[in-house]
């Protein structure tokens, strides 16, 4: 499935593309308008990638948190390490665990997607952001041949950005 998302700037700017479109004779199930007052980004299906990193790095706190215990604990008990003479053997051994812990925490963070999520990143977030903006999308979906159709018509309306995707799968 091909995609063609175009950001126009006001609601009379983004129905007067879609009319433009139906007018081509473009079917009316393969257009959108997402924007106040039409659908929005999660009636669309436009992924919250904040809420895909959150629910990855849950998953992976789920199984490299306990795992870095054990690496942690099993670790001392291998090495012998007396880091803190005052907790004794044992406790040597649980601060080591404690420690894994940690690591597999912050492993969890880095590696799951807590790095995307503190910079940002891909199109559906900026998507996001210019509909929060004020701003209306209009996504024409179907063949190649229909996004080839769609495009010089979009563009006669000046958008802000005009984006083609191709979803494979």
């Amino acid at each position: 499935m091909n995609y063609l998302v175009a950001v126009l700037d006001n609601r009379i700017k983004a129905e007067e593309a879609y009319n433009a479109l139906t007018a081509a004779d473009l079917p009316n199930d393969s257009l959108d308008i997402l924007g106040r007052g039409f659908k929005s980004a999660d009636e669309y299906g436009l992924i919250d990638p904040a809420d895909q990193a959150w629910k990855q790095i849950r998953l992976m706190l789920l199984w490299l948190v306990p795992f870095g215990f054990g690496a942690g604990f099993v670790f001392n008990i291998i090495t012998g390490l007396d880091t803190f003479a005052w907790t004794g053997r044992l406790g040597n051994q649980v601060i080591g665990g404690l420690l894994g812990a940690v690591s597999g925490a912050m492993g969890a963070f880095f590696i799951g997607g807590g790095v995307g999520l503190a910079i940002g990143g891909g199109d559906a977030l900026s998507y996001r952001n210019r509909l929060n903006e004020g701003k209306f999308l209009v996504v024409v979906r179907g063949s190649e041949a229909l996004i080839r159709q769609a495009t010089p018509i979009l563009r006669q309306f000046r958008p802000e950005t005009i984006q083609g995707y191709s979803a494979r799968g």
